[in-house]
């Protein structure tokens, strides 16, 4: 089941199309990786998702109906440039935006001290925003978003100013919040995250949907025909046959255990008859597909080197 749908959505303004008919779906208890180039057109769909403001064309559908102002209330929101309020304490901005979000003073003040514990910050309770470093303010701002555990998280750039530890322990808070129910869009530039933690992706350049699918479908549907063959056997002898069956990219170096080499085969149809061509020459002991990574995928989809690119 789809909980958000983005339905034909375009967006301009004077002289600038931020969204050009850009359609895509986010199925329930997924975490869906929005990707694209800075200027691609990601803030303003998610401002629209936010009913921040409106599309020009297309409609936002969420559990099923068009997004209503009431809504809101089913949504959190981390935006990547972060909005608190400097010379307040945190607690007592903790609790405002909680309170906005429909909590009571008494339950926001429950969830939020439990909250501050789990993130080591319960000292920082009386302190103003202004004292705490940026990690620290990121922690405070990731609370009050997930706070009225909400359907739908919006998180943009999620981990900027994290360390590692403490990037590690966000992300594995948000993927209690998955298994909890919660459906998730990350917002990011670092594609290592999204092969980590996204289930689908859409990615977004020059204002248009160019691809959108599952993470490891993308991956395996643009492999190059890319494989690495670990072997025992006369290295250049198998060099010399592949000649004409393969192209040979790299080879290992002399004194590793066993012989390999990386080869580009050029068509799916002919991978077995290399294969055994292979076995012919040399002893096999490995032979496997070097899947591209999500970061090389971006580059290539964005200088628009994908073919094939959208799958819905």
């Amino acid at each position: 089941m789809d909980i958000l749908k983005v339905e034909h959505v375009s967006k301009r303004y004077a002289g600038h199309t931020a969204l050009d008919d850009v359609s895509f779906s986010i199925p329930q208890g997924s975490i869906y990786g929005l990707l694209g180039p800075n200027g691609a057109g990601k803030t303003t769909l998610i401002r629209i998702i936010n009913r921040i403001t409106a599309p020009d064309q297309g409609k936002v559908w969420l559990d099923g109906r068009e997004i209503a102002p009431e809504d809101i209330y089913k949504i959190g929101y981390l935006p990547e440039e972060r909005g608190l309020y400097k010379k307040m304490r945190v607690g007592e901005q903790a609790l405002y935006f909680a309170m906005l979000k429909g909590l009571s003073r008494r339950e926001a003040t429950r969830r939020l001290k439990e909250w501050f514990v789990k993130f080591g910050i319960q000292g920082w309770w009386n302190k103003k925003v202004e004292e705490l470093s940026k990690g620290m303010a990121q922690k405070v701002q990731f609370i009050v978003t997930v706070l009225h555990e909400p359907k739908l998280l919006i998180l943009d750039e999620p981990f900027s100013g994290f360390d590692p530890i403490n990037a590690n322990l966000l992300k594995e808070e948000i993927l209690q919040l998955r298994d909890k129910g919660a459906t998730v869009i990350f917002s990011t530039h670092n594609m290592s995250s999204v092969e980590e933690i996204c289930d689908h992706i859409t990615l977004i350049n020059r204002s248009k949907n160019i691809l959108s699918g599952e993470v490891n479908d993308i991956r395996h549907r643009h492999g190059n025909n890319i494989f690495q063959v670990d072997f025992r056997g006369d290295r250049e002898k198998l060099r010399s046959a592949l000649e004409g069956q393969a192209m040979i990219l790299e080879g290992s170096e002399e004194d590793t255990i066993y012989n390999s080499l990386k080869i580009h085969i050029p068509s799916n149809a002919q991978v077995r008859e290399v294969i055994g061509f292979i076995n012919d020459q040399v002893e096999i002991r490995s032979f496997r597909e070097i899947i591209p990574s999500m970061n090389d995928i971006f580059i290539r989809a964005v200088a628009g080197n994908l073919a094939d690119q959208k799958e819905q």
